[in-house]
């Protein structure tokens, strides 16, 4: 069979390394699978029992398929280093088109527009949707808050056990819902960085929910250590670095297609009036290490020295140069969406309290 008949698929491990894997399909099936890379294999005549396991299995096999069949040759002594069964998986369903890469799209930036707090938790829908129906570039969209302080609450999370009313009160916090789970984020003008990634589902097909969250940000990683932060995920969504934690996560996945991955890192947080307006329990800290939510943030500004403006134009420049992305903005139309959905939605008491 020529090589141009065959299907050809990679992925890079986030912090691990390169699997590839070549093949060609026959009656519906996987046929001549072979696998490479640079990672570590012991012993390392299982390569072929690998290939092997592959051949014969459904072209549509979904990556548990792919896993499990991979999973049942692999000896309990196997040691693979740097990659995963899963990864495998990743690799064929990409040689398959059936998943993503980075390069595999063309990609958007936003960087400079501010607008009110729930324009931001309502633009995160409608660019979401606009992604999964393919009528928007994925993008990458850096927040600017036109209003200060904010609390940003998840999806599931209960109003009056995350927010102090009295505090919000006095501190004039704008309490909104957002569409992911996660926890209650507190942010003020020039304190946060804060970006969301609207992104087709193909990008992280194969992986595993946690899995998703570090290759989303794989970008990010790089970014803050070219700045000198050593930064590592904390399963499944906290960002941390030796000195402390720095940010969080957060994700929905829409029935159309469409991903929202959005994260909130602290710049410089005013630590006493974020614990007059949340309320950070015992239980939420327990697994934290520390008995103080003041202790758990430790900000950029203090790890680096830069500027915010700076922080986000090395993100900014590392994005750009990773996947080629063209500088946008939010369209008249979008943001005419949003207010729509700020009048029957966001903005509403049913959605800021639909968990009391």
């Amino acid at each position: 069979m020529a090589d141009e008949d065959r299907a050809h698929g990679e992925y890079k491990v986030p912090g691990g390394k390169l699997v590839v894997v070549d093949l060609r399909t026959d009656d519906g099936r996987l046929a001549d699978v072979s696998i490479s890379g640079d990672f570590f294999l012991e012993p390392d005549d299982l390569l072929p029992v690998l290939n092997g396991a592959l051949n014969g299995v459904e072209a549509d096999a979904t990556p548990e398929r792919l896993t499990a069949a991979l999973d049942a040759v692999v000896p309990d002594e196997a040691r693979l280093h740097g990659f995963s069964t899963r990864a495998i998986a990743v690799a064929v369903r990409r040689a398959l088109g059936l998943a993503t890469g980075w390069a595999d799209h063309e990609w958007e930036i936003i960087t400079d527009a501010a607008f009110p707090t729930l324009t931001h938790v309502a633009l995160d829908e409608v660019l979401t949707e606009e992604v999964g129906k393919g009528t928007r570039r994925p993008t990458l969209r850096f927040w600017e808050l036109a209003e200060s302080p904010n609390v940003f609450i998840g999806s599931f999370q209960s109003l009056r056990n995350e927010v102090d009313p009295d505090g919000a009160r006095e501190t004039g916090a704008h309490v909104v819902r957002r569409i992911t789970g996660g926890g209650a984020m507190f942010t003020e003008h020039g304190n946060a960085i804060t970006y969301s990634l609207y992104v087709p589902q193909t990008l992280v097909d194969g992986l595993s929910y946690t899995d998703s969250y570090a290759f989303l940000d794989s970008w990010v990683m790089a970014s803050l250590e070219k700045i000198g932060v050593t930064a590592f995920y904390q399963p499944i969504n906290d960002i941390a670095t030796p000195q402390g934690k720095i940010g969080g996560a957060a994700q929905k996945r829409l029935a159309n297609g469409g991903l929202l991955h959005h994260v909130t890192m602290s710049y410089d947080v005013d630590a006493d009036k974020m614990v007059r307006v949340l309320r950070i329990g015992k239980e939420k800290l327990s697994d934290k290490g520390t008995r103080s939510a003041k202790k758990r943030v430790d900000p950029l500004r203090r790890q680096t020295g830069m500027t915010r403006e700076a922080i986000i134009d090395v993100m900014a420049q590392t994005f750009i140069e990773r996947t080629g992305a063209v500088r946008g903005a939010v369209s008249d139309a979008e943001l005419a969406e949003a207010q729509r959905r700020i009048d029957t939605k966001f903005g509403t008491k049913e959605w800021l309290t639909r968990v009391p």
